[in-house]
């Protein structure tokens, strides 16, 4: 069982906006952790989008979503999202949100994360 949940997936036309959000389980203290957001398109690998620190007040973005997406969280809510906007047929992706105990500056690589969610697809076109 996940001990993150993501949510707020599904079609959109190109331009348009998405929220997505990540929850912890009861037992997982999301608030005690960065919280990085990847996706994964067909026919390719897991990239990592963005991070944010376990107080929300770093945030990292990888190039191609920079001015488009926002990350933020709740921690009163143990809840962290990703606000998509401008999307584009190539955001097309499956989206997982993940956790991390190690303090980064940047993305960083899926393996310095220590739990995942199961995904939420992201399907942009007209």
């Amino acid at each position: 069982q996940s001990q993150l949940v993501e949510s707020g997936g599904g079609l959109v036309q190109p331009g348009g906006s998405l929220r997505l959000s990540c929850a912890g389980s009861d037992e997982f203290r999301l608030d005690y952790y960065a919280v990085g957001w990847f996706r994964q398109a067909p026919g390719k690998e897991r990239e990592g989008v963005c991070r944010i620190s376990v107080s929300g007040g770093a945030t990292h973005y990888v190039d191609s979503v920079k001015g488009r997406f926002t990350v933020s969280r709740d921690n009163a809510k143990k809840m962290v999202y990703l606000d998509m906007s401008s999307l584009k047929p190539e955001d097309t992706a499956i989206y997982y949100c993940a956790a991390s105990w190690r303090p980064r500056s940047e993305v960083g690589d899926e393996s310095e994360y220590d739990w995942w969610g199961q995904g939420t697809q992201v399907t942009v076109s007209s």
